[in-house]
């Protein structure tokens, strides 16, 4: 019974010698498009997403309305880039202030408007 699959082994083996260009050639022509729309689709948009937002953090300055990765809005009294750290003002009544790191930023609101008490004296 052992020696009826013997014959089939080689012959099995010796039919892809001749078709292995062929197969690299389809391989290749399956995977090369696969990879272009990876970078398309994933690689390309976080790069820019990446380089937003690090020119978001760059351009950080005082009394910039700002809003936390944690949900707490706020204003920018302080900003130390060799530390990573920047305070916030988040109560002008109590005059609450917080620091967290600059990758705590998640969005820039745009400047303080100027408040009630500023604009009376």
């Amino acid at each position: 019974m052992m020696i009826s699959f013997i014959p089939l082994l080689a012959e099995a083996g010796g039919g892809n010698a001749g078709g292995s260009s062929g197969g690299l050639i389809m391989m290749l022509t399956l995977w090369i498009p696969l990879i272009v729309v990876f970078y398309f689709l994933l690689i390309r948009p976080e790069r820019k997403e990446r380089a937003r937002r690090q020119a978001m953090l760059n351009a950080l300055k005082k009394n910039d309305r700002v809003l936390t990765i944690g949900g707490i809005y706020g204003v920018v009294t302080n900003v130390h880039r060799e530390a990573n750290e920047v305070t916030l003002r988040v109560d002008d009544a109590n005059n609450t202030r917080i620091r967290c790191t600059l990758s705590a930023i998640a969005q820039v609101l745009g400047e303080e408007a100027p408040s009630d008490k500023q604009k009376e004296g």
